[in-house]
């Protein structure tokens, strides 16, 4: 069976502009590139990264992740058929909330 490889050189040059590409591991650092590519990718790196990680797997960092913005986080619940409530930045949301919402 072939080995999965995952090149960060591979995604859209301006996902990953503030980090130093040669130091991300895709395992070790896999909720931060999913994150990346949920938030920030295009519709290449979601392929890329659907393609390396799983669904699954995609799920349950999503589900762990601190911030995804409310675009983000609807394609996630419908996509992953996963209630808001179950998402950690749906929770840290409604924990702090802001005084006006633009």
């Amino acid at each position: 069976m072939e080995e999965k490889k995952l090149s960060i050189e591979d995604f859209s040059p301006a996902l990953f502009w503030d980090v130093n590409k040669a130091t991300l591991d895709p395992e070790r650092h896999r909720r931060f590139i999913i994150e990346r590519a949920l938030t920030h990718g295009t519709l290449s790196d979601w392929f890329m990264v659907k393609d390396y990680y799983g669904k699954d797997l995609i799920k349950a960092e999503s589900l762990e992740i601190r911030y995804l913005d409310r675009q983000t986080l609807a394609f996630c619940s419908a996509y992953f058929d996963e209630p808001l409530e179950n998402f950690r930045c749906y929770k840290l949301r409604q924990s702090s909330p802001s005084h006006w919402d633009y």
